[in-house]
């Protein structure tokens, strides 16, 4: 199953920008992705190196956020140049951009194999090609030792150039293609996050746009700012209800009396053990936030 490390909140922030780098340490984000992609223009790249480099290399605690650097694509050859710099100095994460066929992970885990046999960190996959979400289970099962993946994020302002599909509120015309990606994540057994919200003002239209993710399956939503941290927070956690009603069937296969059985009746309703079994699920990922929440209210 997904990991019940909370990555409810999954904050972009630029490598070259040195005054949103200061600001990391006591956001509540749950993940910081140091970026040196996009946001990033040609001439600055090696800077921005530089500069998550020396950040990685600072004191981190446990209970801390994930750090996840979006390197370049290696087909350019900045991204050969920011494993070469990053892996050593251990990152959380490794995300890739514009992945398209399984292969793709391949040649990052050949390079990561030659350069830093001995890394720690995780894959994440960004899915924003037409071939990615053509075929995202493929690149889903694409599982290794070394970089082993562990979430797809969604890029749809991206695909929407890639497909012609334009990109409007509700996100109609991209339903099919985001549920097939969580698909394929579950099958996968990683996370999958779902892409950002550009309108940076427009807050409410940004927490109903995570709420429906979270309905649909989402384990969170990338950020272009921090004040969307808070939002991503609340619409990717467990209610109070769902912990209740989670906490009141968990252990109910527990009990000597249903220990020989496959369904039991509960409050007018028929459980079966894999519905208790997945309860564990939302009770792990309820204690994970409360500790990254006394985590963050340390560094207040």
């Amino acid at each position: 199953m997904p990991s019940s490390r909370p990555r409810r909140s999954v904050l972009y922030v630029p490598g070259v920008n040195e005054r949103a780098l200061a600001k990391l340490p006591g956001l509540a984000a749950d993940v910081v992705i140091l970026d040196l992609e996009d946001s990033v223009a040609p001439q600055m790249k090696a800077a921005a190196r530089e500069r998550v480099v020396a950040l990685l290399a600072m004191p981190r605690r446990d209970d801390g956020p994930e750090l996840v650097v979006r390197i370049n694509a290696l087909a350019d050859g900045e991204g050969e140049a920011d494993l070469a710099a990053v892996l050593p100095a251990a990152p959380d994460g490794i995300l890739l951009p514009k992945v398209a066929v399984p292969h793709d992970l391949a040649v990052l885990r050949a390079f990561a194999r030659a350069e830093c046999p001995e890394t720690g960190a995780a894959l994440w996959a960004m899915i924003e090609t037409a071939r990615a979400v053509a075929d995202p289970l493929a690149i889903a099962l694409a599982q290794d030792q070394i970089l082993p993946l562990t979430a797809l994020v969604l890029g749809l302002n991206d695909l929407s150039v890639a497909l012609g599909t334009r990109l409007r509120p509700g996100r109609a015309a991209f339903l099919p293609l985001m549920m097939g990606v969580l698909a394929a994540a579950r099958a996968g057994e990683i996370d999958v996050i779902d892409a950002v919200y550009n309108d940076i003002a427009d807050a409410e239209g940004f927490a109903e746009e995570c709420l429906f993710a979270a309905d649909c399956g989402f384990d969170g939503k990338t950020l272009i700012h921090p004040a969307q941290i808070d939002a991503a927070n609340h619409a990717f956690a467990p209610s109070n209800d769902a912990i209740a009603a989670a906490e009141a069937i968990a252990g109910l296969f527990d009990r000597p009396e249903n220990r020989d059985r496959g369904v039991v009746a509960h409050e007018g309703r028929m459980v079966e053990r894999l519905h208790a079994e997945a309860a564990g699920r939302p009770l792990a990922r309820a204690r994970a936030i409360a500790a990254r929440a006394e985590a963050v209210t340390r560094d207040i």
